[in-house]
Formats: structure tokens, C-alpha cells, sequence
């Protein structure tokens, strides 16, 4: 029996193909089939976590070919919660596209849905780094098709800066990957921690060099400043499911970070130990001020969401740039948080913006919408939570980082740029409020939609992790202390992979 591991790969790949098939079977049996495969893999999530938190790392060697030769999958705590993420975010997208019939406005949207969750989960779980490399082009060719999804002017103009972008940043991954290679010989992510532990102090520039450079790529994929500016646009004009699920893509770039980084430059890696945490803290706080502008500047409401997911990727390289355990902690406390508050507030604003008619999302005074006091409070309350107001998770995700930057010699920038930053979008979010929902036009007949009760399902259901991050604060703070004691020790993850041995017999 194969092992646990492979499965988050297997069962989106198989379910890609068996939707290409099902196609011809009407698009009723491709929403059974994509929300029955979904649904599997978050209960293939969950067991991962539980495996995950119960053992050490897992390696499972495809074609029994081990590490460094062959390529390894690697299942440890960091990798099984966003795999969970990646799954519960993936549902409630689904389940918003197939309530509000976006899913039939294009060809193939449940085979490009299902493909774009193989590539994800293979990033994640992947141990070298050519094949994150690999998963990277898998999961943006799944995300081009995606993005272009129900087509329009502006999506396509969006759509092409997205491809352009990246299209850049995958030649530039290529180059990094070469460059270590040619001096590491080798990229299993384990091994290349092994050899720059031992390389000749003359080959050090060269590595930290391409090691800039592959921090270069994951900070584009991240949207880290100066590299963010095809974001805003791209995820303000996707369709809201989609910009639902793409709020998991930035944390890839983040991931590949704490992974790839982490490990082959960590405490092993003689002068160039975490010779980049300088670059990440320093790009994060300047890139939460520009979001937070950028926040106060939107002329529509899902162009503040994409900037609202700057801010919180920011938040996280502060988390990652404090380089503690209690940073790494509070980071991934923030990750879970942000995630799914954020691909909730891309639905609602669907949501908002269907029910003003032409007036759409902008923030210009409109009709009274269908269920506005509903839509009203549910905006409230995300707003809360974003700002980082109290109660809600937000406010209890920035304490811990504030409170772990306590030691940082940082520590004064930091407190002023999230104090700084907080206020400005607690200004802009009030704004937009009183003019989506106050500042109303009552003699305007609205030509907008009536609000859609099932498609409200899935907001609610990727809002309520705000409220069970704080009633259940005690037992996911012990979570995120476990994995982000578990990356504190490199050489647990390093003697795993390559002491792994081939299954015999």
C-alpha cells in the first residue's frame, strides 16, 4: 500500500484527468465529481496533519530511487498545514463558483481547479528544488488558464502582465537553479544544506549570490516590494473564486522561503548563515507601508483586497525576518489567519459587487443592495479582523509578533510600521464602508443581484476561521510552537531525507 504522502499529488492529478473525461458527462457530473475530490483531499489533509504531528519527517522516494539521486516528497508538520490550507481554502472556493455558476462561464475550470491543487501540493511537498521549480510552471500553467477564466477586457490585460511577470520570474528561477547546481552539484534541499556546510570559503559569493537570486524568484512569487505591482491588478480582476484560491499562491513564495532558504542556509551554512534575513525584514516592512497606501488608495473594493493580501504578506517576512522560534510561530498563526480571511474577503466582495449592479465594486455612492445589513455586518466584521482590531484573530496574530520582535534590535521599526500601517487601513476600511453601505442613493432603482444564500455559505465558512483562531487560541498556538520548533531543527530534516534508505523486500 502506497504511503500517505503521495496522495495530496495523486488524487488531483487522476481527478484532473478524470474531469477532462467527465466534460462530455455535462458540467452537473463535473461539480459532483470536483467537489467529491476536493472534499477528499481535505480529509487527506487532516490525516496528514495528524501523521505529521505524531512522527518525525516522512520520505517517500518515487520509483524507490532515494535521496539525492532520486526525487523525494517529504512530509513534515510545515508542509501538511498549508496542504490543510490549501485544501479548506480550495472548498470554499469550489463551492462559491459552483453556487454562483461561475464555473460555467469558460471551458475546463474544474480540470484547471483540480491541476492548480497538484501543483500547490506538490510545492509543498516537494524536496528539491528543481522539482519546486517544476511545481512552480505546473501550478501557473493551471493559474494562466484560471486567471483568463470567464474572460473581459480588463481580466485579459490583467491576465497578460500575470503571464509576463512570470514568465520572467520562471527564466530567472532557471538561472538560480543552474547557478547552484554548478556549484553544490547537486538540488535536493537536504543535500545542497550538506554541501554548503562544507564549501570552500573562495565559492561562498557566488552561492549567496544565487541564493539572492532564488529569493529574488520567491519574492516575486510572493509579491514582496519592489516585485508585488502585477498583483493588485491581476487579483482584482480574476474571478472571485479564483482570486479566492490564488490567495494560497503568495504563501508559496513564503513557504519556499522558510523551506529552501531556511534549510540550505540555516546555522550549518558557515558564513552565510541567514546571511538574507536582513533583505526579508527589510523588504517587509518596507512593502507594508507601500500596501498599506496602496490599501487607502483603491478606487474599488477587490482592489483593496488585493492590496489588504500585500499587507499580509508583509506581515509574514516580519514574522520570518525575526528568524526566532516565537517569530515562526506567531508567523504561521498570522499564515493560517491571513489566508483564509483573505479568500473569504475576495467572495465577499463578489458578493458586495453583484449585489450594486453597474455599479459594481467601486466606491462610489449606489443603491441600497439586497440583504445590505447582512452583507453590511459580514463586511464589518472582515474588516476587523484584516485591520487587526480586537477581538478577532488579526489583532491576537499581530500581538505575537509584536511580542516575539520584542528581542529584535528591529524592534522599533517594526511597532511603527504596523501601528502606521493598522491605522491607515482601519481609515481606508471605514471609508469604503460608509460608502458601500451608509453613503446609499434610496430613490436609485438597483439593477443588482439578490444576494445569494448558498454562495453566502462559502464566505461564512472561510470567515469563521477568524472567531476559531481565537476561541481555539490555546491548542493552535501549541500547533504553530510544534512546527516552528520542528524548523528550528534543520538536522532532524536534513538526516531524514538522506538517511532514508529504499524499501526492500
Amino acid at each position: 500500500m502506497m504511503p500517505l504522502t503521495i496522495y495530496p499529488l495523486l488524487l488531483p492529478l487522476i481527478g484532473g484527468v478524470l474531469l477532462l473525461l467527465a466534460r462530455f458527462g455535462g458540467l452537473k457530473l463535473q461539480r459532483a465529481l470536483s467537489f467529491l475530490l476536493t472534499s477528499g483531499l481535505v480529509f487527506i489533509a487532516v490525516l496528514l496533519l495528524q501523521t505529521a504531528m505524531d512522527n518525525s519527517p516522512q520520505v517517500y522516494a518515487l520509483g524507490n530511487w532515494v535521496a539525492p539521486y532520486g526525487i523525494v516528497l517529504v512530509l513534515d508538520q510545515l508542509s501538511a498545514l498549508m496542504v490543510l490550507m490549501t485544501s479548506v481554502l480550495a472548498i470554499g472556493a469550489l463551492w462559491y463558483a459552483m453556487s454562483t455558476g461561475m464555473d460555467a462561464k469558460g471551458s475546463h475550470f474544474h480540470v484547471l481547479f483540480q491541476i492548480q491543487l497538484f501543483g500547490l501540493n506538490g510545492a509543498f511537498m516537494t524536496g528539491d528544488v528543481f522539482n519546486l521549480f517544476v511545481f512552480f510552471e505546473v501550478l501557473l500553467l493551471a493559474s494562466y488558464g484560471l486567471m483568463l477564466h470567464g474572460s473581459g477586457r480588463l481580466r485579459t490585460k490583467a491576465g497578460l502582465q500575470y503571464v509576463v511577470i512570470n514568465l520572467i520570474g520562471s527564466t530567472l528561477f532557471l538561472f538560480a537553479v543552474g547557478a547552484l547546481y554548478g556549484i553544490l552539484g547537486t538540488l535536493n534541499i537536504a543535500d545542497m544544506a550538506v554541501k554548503v556546510s562544507q564549501l570552500p570559503e573562495s565559492e561562498h559569493a557566488v552561492v549567496a549570490a544565487a541564493g539572492l537570486l532564488l529569493l529574488l524568484v520567491f519574492g516575486i512569487k510572493a509579491a514582496i516590494f519592489p516585485l508585488y505591482l502585477w498583483l493588485p491588478q491581476a487579483y482584482a480582476n480574476a474571478s472571485a473564486p479564483v482570486a479566492a484560491l490564488f490567495a494560497i499562491m503568495t504563501k508559496v513564495g513564503l513557504y519556499a522561503i522558510i523551506r529552501v532558504h531556511g534549510t540550505v542556509f540555516g546555522e550549518t551554512a558557515q558564513d552565510l548563515a541567514f546571511y538574507y534575513i536582513p533583505w526579508i525584514l527589510g523588504f517587509g516592512l518596507v512593502t507594508m507601508l507601500l500596501a498599506a497606501l496602496g490599501v487607502m488608495a483603491s478606487r474599488g473594493l477587490r482592489e483593496q483586497v488585493a492590496y489588504l493580501v500585500l499587507t499580509s504578506v508583509a506581515t509574514l517576512l516580519i514574522g520570518i525576518g525575526l528568524n526566532t522560534e516565537a517569530g515562526l510561530s506567531a508567523t504561521l498563526y498570522y499564515l493560517i489567519h491571513s489566508t483564509l480571511m483573505a479568500g473569504g474577503f475576495f467572495l465577499l466582495a463578489d458578493m458586495i459587487a453583484r449585489g450594486r449592479g453597474h455599479f459594481h465594486d467601486r466606491f462610489d455612492s449606489g443603491p441600497m443592495m439586497h440583504r445590505a445589513v447582512l452583507l453590511g455586518g459580514t463586511f464589518m466584521f472582515v474588516a476587523v479582523a484584516m485591520t487587526g482590531v480586537p477581538p478577532l484573530s488579526g489583532f491576537f496574530g499581530k500581538v505575537l509578533i509584536l511580542s516575539a520582535a520584542l528581542t529584535s534590535d528591529w524592534f522599533g521599526w517594526i511597532l511603527a510600521t504596523v501601528l502606521v500601517s493598522g491605522l491607515l487601513m482601519i481609515i481606508a476600511l471605514a471609508r469604503s464602508g460608509s460608502l458601500l453601505f451608509y453613503h446609499t442613493q434610496p430613490h436609485i432603482e438597483s439593477d443588482g443581484e439578490r444576494c445569494n444564500r448558498n454562495a453566502y455559505v462559502a464566505v461564512a465558512f472561510l470567515l469563521a476561521v477568524s472567531p476559531l483562531l481565537v476561541i481555539f487560541a490555546t491548542p493552535v498556538t501549541a500547533l504553530t510552537d510544534s512546527i516552528a520548533q520542528q524548523l528550528q531543527q534543520p538536522m532532524l530534516y536534513i538526516e531524514t531525507v538522506l538517511g532514508t534508505p529504499a524499501v526492500t523486500g
